[in-house]
């Protein structure tokens, strides 16, 4: 089992609505991971989200965006998809019946931990890419 990283505070999550990180994956890939509050009182206060749209690659939180989030779910800027917070499951638009890549998380002490053993954290903020230029939106939605 790798070591735990220390991420964020519960708190800095909650008051920014996201907050987005870059790991490498088992592929040794970078991954973005966005991390969302999740209001479930059953559920841990966050959780841990690979940042794609899983209808097309799209990314769901944006550097000085964040993620739009609305009623407990995340919306893709591209087409209105909303994934619940908690579960990542998506049940409408171009991504319903998918549910979002998971990355294990711990919160203990309200402290955010990596503690996925096939991501190692990188750094804070977006992966290294230079080919977005953001959302393509179809969307009928206003954010």
């Amino acid at each position: 089992m790798a070591p735990r990283y220390r991420l964020t505070s519960v708190d800095t999550v909650e008051q920014e609505g996201s907050w987005l990180f870059t790991v490498r994956d088992a592929h040794g890939e970078e991954t973005e991971v966005v991390l969302v509050p999740c209001g479930e009182s059953d559920a841990p206060p966050v959780e841990a989200w690979v940042n794609r749209c899983t209808h097309e690659d799209q990314r769901l939180h944006r550097e000085g965006i964040g993620a739009v989030t609305r009623d407990g779910g995340i919306v893709c800027p591209k087409h209105g998809s909303v994934f619940d917070a908690c579960s990542g499951f998506c049940d409408n638009g171009e991504a319903a019946d998918t549910t979002l890549l998971s990355v294990d998380i711990d919160v203990e002490d309200g402290q955010v931990y990596l503690a996925d053993d096939e991501a190692t954290y990188l750094r804070t903020g977006p992966a290294d890419d230079d080919d977005d230029d953001g959302p393509q939106s179809t969307s009928h939605l206003q954010f």
